[in-house]
């Protein structure tokens, strides 16, 4: 009896078809443009960034980060103290050492 029973365990017969349903149902966030006044006054925030230089300066930003499987992505927000801003990989480091490309910034808030 135990033998037979044994036939109508449950298996895996397509294997790893269950983690591509959970990729596919995994949703990614649509990369919002911004219109020209809202680049012109973000563009004033990095100019400002940029004049502080050196000093301690907390900002918040929001940015863009892409999905690496899908199209679309996620936005993240950081917290956090200026180290540097750096033109030639047109990014802002900070403290804590994550980069943020500022192509993909949203909104800053400079406390």
């Amino acid at each position: 009896m135990q033998n037979r029973a044994a036939q109508f365990s449950p298996f895996a017969a397509l294997t790893g078809y269950g983690a591509v349903i959970k990729e596919t149902a995994r949703l990614t966030d649509r990369r919002i443009e911004l219109d020209e006044y809202e680049k012109a006054a973000l563009d004033e925030k990095l100019q400002m960034l940029r004049e502080q230089t050196g000093r301690r300066t907390e900002i918040t930003v929001t940015y863009f980060l892409p999905d690496q499987k899908k199209s679309g992505g996620a936005y993240i927000e950081v917290t956090g103290q200026v180290k540097k801003t750096d033109e030639y990989t047109h990014t802002i480091v900070m403290e804590d050492g994550t980069g943020i490309p500022m192509d993909e910034i949203l909104e800053i808030e400079i406390q």
